[in-house]
């Protein structure tokens, strides 16, 4: 199986970085296997602590470790625009964006197999064929979706120069006071839970979100977001850090509230960007999601 390194994790150690993706291997085999030259990083052998870089290739036996490519499956799809070489949908909250070894199915990716089958690009690798950026589990919204690698190449390119506006709705904790401003915190990998990620944590990068009120409610409001960078939880992580976390966002520090969603309330809602190849600008914008509305309309009654 290959798997693509990228930007969301780099720095991270090889035998860790398996361990987090596969969780049902102990991480003792996992070292083992690699001393043995199961696992290769851009077709050498390394040593458990090799630190990933961007654009590494890791290729891995599948038998050795228990890894199964995704499978196709017939799960509905809301595609907002397409073209021949890309696609926007509106991914629902509560679905993974790709598979990991824990969970093989349900995602995103098991659907797109089914629709487009081998018409995805393959540059990040075989658990995320076509996928250019992700979404969390539990946030919806505008996702973007690459046929080919040509087109591929050009989008991550395009969103590193920061030629795409991509625009959250979120609900958020307390009452924000000034109406418009930005967060410019680095974001690494937190230093004692390896499934967050943390201001100023281990091998941090420049982080920066744009936010603008829309409506301010007893002790709630409601934002729009504008990423400027896009590092794992970034939003979450800066809202989390000012004191005004993600309405129902657990892993963030949110606490308990009468109104029960499926975790945070965030929406990917607006995307705008040049279409590959072409000269027309897409601009494509959702209406509030069922969370943002249900909590809405709580603060109205």
């Amino acid at each position: 199986m290959k798997l693509i390194f990228d930007e969301q994790d780099e720095n991270l150690r090889i035998d860790a970085y398996l361990a987090d993706i596969m969780p049902n291997v102990s991480r003792s085999k996992i070292q083992s296997k690699i001393k043995s030259g199961k696992c290769l990083v851009n077709n050498e052998p390394i040593k458990p602590s090799y630190q990933l870089r961007v654009g590494d290739v890791i290729e891995i036996e599948e038998e050795v470790f228990d890894v199964a490519k995704p499978k196709p499956e017939d799960i509905k799809l809301e595609i907002l625009w397409e073209d021949e070489n890309m696609l926007v949908l509106n991914k629902p909250s509560g679905m993974l964006t790709h598979p990991t070894t824990q969970e093989m199915s349900g995602t995103l990716v098991n659907a797109l197999l089914y629709k487009y089958g081998e018409n995805l690009s393959d540059i990040n690798g075989d658990l995320r064929p076509g996928i250019v950026h992700r979404l969390d589990r539990n946030t919806s919204g505008l996702l973007m979706v690459a046929k080919n690698n040509k087109t591929h190449e050009y989008l991550v390119e395009n969103m590193k120069n920061h030629k795409f506006v991509k625009k959250y709705l979120a609900v958020v904790r307390g009452v924000v006071e000034k109406d418009a401003f930005e967060i410019d915190l680095p974001i690494g990998r937190h230093i004692s839970q390896p499934q967050k990620m943390m201001v100023n944590g281990k091998y941090p990068k420049e982080a920066l979100t744009k936010v603008k009120v829309l409506e301010r409610f007893d002790n709630a409001t409601l934002i729009e977001l504008t990423l400027v960078t896009g590092r794992t939880h970034q939003i979450r992580v800066h809202l989390s850090y000012i004191g005004h976390p993600v309405y129902n966002d657990t892993l963030y520090g949110f606490g308990k509230m009468k109104i029960k969603t499926q975790e945070q309330v965030l929406q990917s809602y607006k995307l705008e960007f040049m279409q590959p190849f072409g000269d027309e600008i897409i601009c494509l914008e959702l209406e509030p999601d069922e969370k943002i509305k249900k909590v809405l309309n709580s603060f109205n009654k």
